[in-house]
């Protein structure tokens, strides 16, 4: 393995791939001070003001005058907003779709309204925080002794949150909220929905049912404490109603299903400088196979998209695709200014100790989660994906937020790639979590799936780890416990977006 790693010909610093020590000699310079792993040096002098080069893009500018050799970080490195000149539609790659009775399959749970589901959970869903621990007394009331009679559903999960109330009823917050919830209710994952409210609250549950045509029937109950004669009743009630589910859902048959049918959420957190180097050019590549089958892959994370969004508008299936993303940027700067925040918040802390300097750089190497299929949507936070192929849906840049918004949108898969390490797992649709380095796979074995680091210490290529990924999704769609899975992460993930004041 080399002890350095060169993006494009026209880039001015390269990423190391081990610690160095001063005086050691990279692409013909030598490191005028130690350099931690994965992080970069200058191969020329870039003189104050001037763009610092990764990816053959600009990820800032010295904000002194950098010699050759030198460590090239968030110390001689400042942020500036972009201002890109965005072309649309100019970079279209043709999918090579495989015809479908050619398909990939997996074993799923087909649904009556024909989505499909990779588990078979029953959820309790929540409209206001005041019912939160009537949801969670109710699910626990399912162990593991009971829950043995009913082999086909993988649990009984409460998604609980912090608001509901305190809220204005109308605008983008409300909206969103509504969305998750609705989301949630009619993901393929789940054979049955319990919803708990107080009935006093902002976010009303009739409200959510009227808006969005939702009826209730064996499979989908709603109630509240206050018209259930209080909170015992209320838990008492919602047991009842599980159990009766619990035998249908139980009836549920796993079946072959193509992969036309799997929707998978793209997701980084915990990120390094190797993050776009490793794991997520790998992704990208399988999501790349997934498109082929007629699969859907869904990035996020608007904020760390930003200063790579131009190369994503090239991609957009056409002009109004793509002015639907400038849009979310735009918004989002909007949304930073008035808050008295910067869109260089992120990378965080541990970001930057993994060689991560601005969020322009940490972007473009999140960017190539979606590989290289057009951009056929974009859509907002917790909104219904329908387009296939490669979409975007808004969120911030904050994982459990983020994810919570594309399990809403249909993904009924989610992956995740990790450079610092993560511990993160979700419900109801099973998390892979997908190593960017070696030596952090190895600490963290019990928690990564997938080690992309491999790709450096063993030299395999992008198409080969890009297989095992796309493999690996297929076999936890089938079944396959992931890692978050077996440790039993994901009760506590569910997280929407509070976008509003609180009042």
């Amino acid at each position: 393995m080399k002890n350095f790693i060169r993006l494009s010909e026209i880039d001015n610093v390269v990423t190391v791939t081990a610690e160095l020590d001063s005086g050691v000699e990279v692409e013909q310079v030598k490191t005028s001070a130690l350099v931690p792993c994965s992080h970069k040096i200058a191969t020329a002098e870039i003189r104050q003001g001037e763009a610092v080069r990764k990816y053959a893009q600009i990820i800032g500018y010295a904000s002194r005058d950098i010699r050759p050799g030198e460590h090239v970080h968030t110390h001689n490195v400042d942020f500036r907003n972009t201002s890109a000149d965005y072309e649309f539609a100019t970079d279209l790659k043709p999918v090579d779709v495989v015809s479908e009775p050619a398909r990939d399959t997996f074993m799923g749970y087909r649904r009556e309204n024909g989505r499909v589901g990779t588990r078979n959970y029953i959820g309790i869903l929540t409209s206001v925080n005041c019912s939160a621990t009537a949801a969670r007394m109710i699910a626990s009331a399912f162990g593991s002794e009971e829950m043995a009679n009913y082999p086909n559903v993988d649990g009984v999960v409460a998604f609980v949150h912090g608001t509901g109330c305190g809220m204005a009823g109308q605008g983008e917050g409300f909206d969103a909220l509504q969305r998750v919830l609705w989301g949630y209710a009619r993901n393929p994952n789940h054979a049955g929905i319990v919803m708990v409210g107080l009935g006093c609250e902002m976010n009303q549950i009739d409200w959510l049912l009227e808006a969005y045509g939702l009826k209730q029937g064996p499979l989908f109950k709603a109630m509240n404490i206050q018209d259930t004669e209080g909170f015992a009743k209320t838990v008492e009630t919602g047991i009842e109603m599980v159990r009766a589910m619990l035998p249908e859902a139980n009836k549920r048959q796993r079946e072959p299903c193509p992969v036309s049918e799997l929707m998978v959420a793209l997701q980084c957190g915990g990120s390094d400088a190797l993050s776009g180097i490793t794991a997520n050019p790998a992704l990208g590549y399988a999501c790349d196979l997934l498109v082929a089958q007629g699969g859907t892959a869904v990035l996020a994370e608007t904020p760390e998209i930003y200063g790579a969004e131009h190369l994503l508008t090239r991609r957009a299936c056409d002009e109004k695709t793509g002015e639907k993303l400038i849009q979310l940027i735009k918004w989002w700067e909007d949304y930073t200014a008035r808050n008295k925040g910067s869109m260089d918040n992120n990378p965080s802390p541990g970001n930057k100790r993994g060689g991560l300097t601005t969020i322009l750089e940490k972007s473009l190497g999140a960017a190539a989660k979606g590989g290289t299929t057009p951009l056929n949507g974009v859509y907002k936070y917790a909104e219904p994906v329908t387009a296939k192929g490669f979409t975007f849906m808004d969120s911030p840049g904050y994982d459990p937020a983020s994810v919570t918004g594309q399990i809403a949108s249909g993904c009924n898969l989610v992956t995740f790639t990790t450079g610092r390490g993560s511990a993160f797992g979700s419900k109801p649709s099973p998390c892979v979590k997908i190593a960017t380095n070696t030596e952090m796979y190895s600490r963290l074995i019990d928690d990564m799936d997938i080690n992309a680091g491999a790709m450096l210490t063993e030299d395999l290529s992008l198409e080969e780890k890009g297989c095992e990924i796309y493999q690996l999704l297929l076999d936890v769609a089938s079944g396959r416990q992931s890692k978050s899975e077996a440790q039993g992460l994901g009760d506590y993930e569910f997280v929407p977006w509070q976008i509003g004041a609180t009042m």
